[in-house]
């Protein structure tokens, strides 16, 4: 099982960093900064009047096309699942992250150098307990061949597989319980990836502008190779980047979360799928609300109504839901 520590945290200085935007190649400044317990993750467009402000929360998605946007209104934040990652990674529950662009800087393609900014500022905690969202019965959302559950389970664990059909990455499958260590040392350095006639393409339709070989695995047009001089960080860098992808998108979810994520084929439009299928399953998971006096986390105090449900399903985005989808439910 593992172990949750009962209060929420922020960041104990500001940190700041600057890197280009993956599709428009512009330079972004951005600086992650303490935020009050219960505030949650928020960004804020310092070059827009107002310093308009996009709540990292699956309600605000508005685009899970090659990446996950979060938007509110005529405010978008593009690229966000990578920092996302990191704060869950690190054990951050509120943060506002100041950007001057639309999009998240891409560094290297990981969560690493994110990482690494954090831990130059390590974690202050808060006097704010933390609410945890446990799954009690499965949760299914399908789409063709592609499929992505949720499952009990005494900890927060993913489980990734993909299935490329080259000779390169072929089919593989990682399995990790996801802690702020493990997080660390397995999936944080993993980088984004894709093939060279795709990032062309993009390139001739004005797109992926800032990708280069220094953020991107670029793999070569023989599926037998990359183009990365340095090569690969690990033997499964393509499976783990997508466990990457789903910790940060998973983490819209608003609430540390206790279950089993199994993901087959799955991408940003399923992660979106899946939290949707959570919101309308209320039967199928619980918020478990931590005590003062610590202990375990299936020891304390369980708040759990329907109206919790109906709460997060007001959050929904309908017109993102995929129509060819299987619809939600709890399953056996």
């Amino acid at each position: 099982m593992t172990a949750i520590e009962p209060y929420q945290y922020t960041l104990r200085q500001p940190v700041s960093c600057c890197g280009v935007g993956l599709h428009a190649g512009r330079t972004v400044n951005l600086t992650i900064k303490p935020a009050p317990a219960n505030s949650g993750i928020r960004f804020i467009r310092s070059d827009l009047d107002k310093n308009r402000t996009v709540q990292a929360h699956m309600k605000q998605v508005v685009d899970t096309r090659l990446a996950t946007t979060l938007g509110n209104g005529t405010t978008t934040v593009a690229t966000t699942e990578h920092l996302l990652a990191a704060l869950r990674g690190s054990g951050i529950d509120n943060a506002d992250i100041e950007l001057d662009s639309y999009e998240v800087p891409i560094m290297d393609g990981s969560a690493g150098p994110f990482m690494h900014l954090l831990s130059k500022s390590g974690r202050r905690r808060q006097r704010a307990l933390r609410k945890v969202l446990r799954i009690t019965r499965p949760i299914v959302f399908a789409e063709g061949e592609k499929s992505i559950r949720i499952e009990p389970y005494e900890g927060f664990k993913v489980t990734g597989r993909i299935d490329f059909g080259d000779d390169l990455i072929g089919d593989q499958m990682y399995s990790i319980e996801v802690t702020q260590e493990g997080f660390r040392k397995e999936i944080a350095r993993a980088r984004t990836f894709g093939f060279v006639e795709q990032v062309e393409s993009l390139w001739a339709n004005g797109l992926a502008l800032g990708g280069t070989l220094d953020s991107v695995i670029a793999i070569h047009w023989d599926r037998r190779s990359i183009l990365n001089e340095d090569g690969l960080r690990f033997d499964d860098e393509f499976v783990r980047h997508k466990v990457l992808d789903l910790i940060g998108d998973l983490a819209l979810l608003g609430n540390p979360v206790l279950g089993h994520v199994i993901a087959d084929r799955s991408g940003h439009r399923m992660h979106l799928g899946l939290m949707q299928a959570i919101a309308e399953s209320p039967d199928c998971w619980e918020y478990v609300q931590f005590k003062k006096n610590g202990g375990s986390v299936f020891k304390q105090v369980v708040v759990q109504t329907k109206s919790a449900g109906d709460r997060i399903n007001q959050l929904l985005v309908p017109s993102l839901e995929p129509s060819a989808a299987v619809r939600p439910s709890c399953a056996a």
